[in-house]
């Protein structure tokens, strides 16, 4: 008998010593993530946020990035929220042109399909296509020619005011992709950890635009194809509603993960300048998995 009870007090301070450290346990992830970090060239920025506790992992969550193509997202908002002020309607269809402005002076550009992700919308120049399926094509491939098309339909500085309106005070919207002669000047979009951090906790709670909206938005981010990052080392029962960002020397990941059980957390994950993709790709999605294992 005594052997029984010592048994079950011995499980009950294992379960203990595993449930009631989700404090400590955010401390210490924070402190082993830094570590492993610290170990690799580059910058970096991380932040995180458990939805049903409300707690919070930020590392460097302030500095800016070149936000690359996480920058779709807040396109994808915009256009959900002119969408909903009746100016027009998703299903609305604009006509395929690869011609576009610099907003430098104004001098046309086109996309090359070469440097895009998504090769197929360039055999449709001239046809006709809905609206919401260049958005699709915009986040679930991360098509820079779907892009464009949209940022002239919504306006890039509309959508930079809209961030400002979620309280997302960093993120800056110039331009679409590819624009040459502002690259050289060094007018890009840009981001930060918290930002998006912030977008993606506001949508997970159904306060952009609508709460229909909302679950729109995370439907098509839940059907992203570049998935090595956040989702790279999780079990297949996790989703992960996010968007990728890609350019020489940047790699980014940022979303909604969904845990089996019903509980979701916001992770944002921005690297640059560091010196083999592959590796911090794989790093990335360890430190991915680590928060993972801290939280499930």
């Amino acid at each position: 008998m005594k052997q029984v009870c010592f048994t079950i007090a011995l499980f009950c301070l294992s379960n203990l010593s595993v449930f009631g450290q989700s404090k400590l346990k955010m401390g210490d992830l924070k402190q082993k993530i830094s570590t492993e970090l610290s170990k690799h060239k580059g910058s970096y920025a991380v932040a995180l946020k458990d939805l049903t506790t409300g707690e919070e992992l930020s590392i460097n969550e302030l500095q800016t990035f070149h936000a690359a193509s996480t920058m779709k997202m807040p396109v994808m908002i915009e256009v959900f929220k002119q969408a909903s002020q009746g100016k027009f309607k998703l299903t609305d269809s604009i006509t395929i042109k690869n011609e576009f402005k610099s907003i430098v002076d104004g001098s046309s550009y086109s996309q090359d399909s070469i440097q895009d992700s998504d090769h197929i919308l360039y055999r449709h120049i001239g046809e006709k296509r809905a609206i919401k399926d260049l958005v699709y094509e915009m986040i679930i491939v991360s098509s820079n020619f779907a892009t464009n098309m949209v940022i002239d339909l919504v306006g890039a500085k509309n959508v930079t005011q809209t961030m400002r309106d979620l309280g997302a005070k960093d993120i800056l919207i110039l331009r679409g992709v590819e624009d040459a002669k502002a690259f050289q000047k060094g007018l890009n979009n840009t981001t930060n950890a918290y930002d998006l951090r912030l977008l993606f906790e506001k949508m997970a709670l159904g306060k952009i635009v609508s709460q229909k909206a909302c679950d729109a938005m995370i439907k098509i981010l839940l059907d992203q194809k570049f998935n090595d990052v956040i989702p790279g080392n999780l079990p297949k029962d996790v989703k992960v509603a996010h968007k990728t960002g890609g350019l020489p020397n940047i790699q980014h990941d940022s979303g909604i993960v969904f845990l089996p059980d019903g509980r979701k957390y916001v992770l944002v994950i921005l690297s640059r300048d560091w010196e083999n993709e592959a590796a911090n790709r794989k790093m990335l999605a360890g430190i991915s998995e680590m928060i993972y294992l801290n939280l499930k």
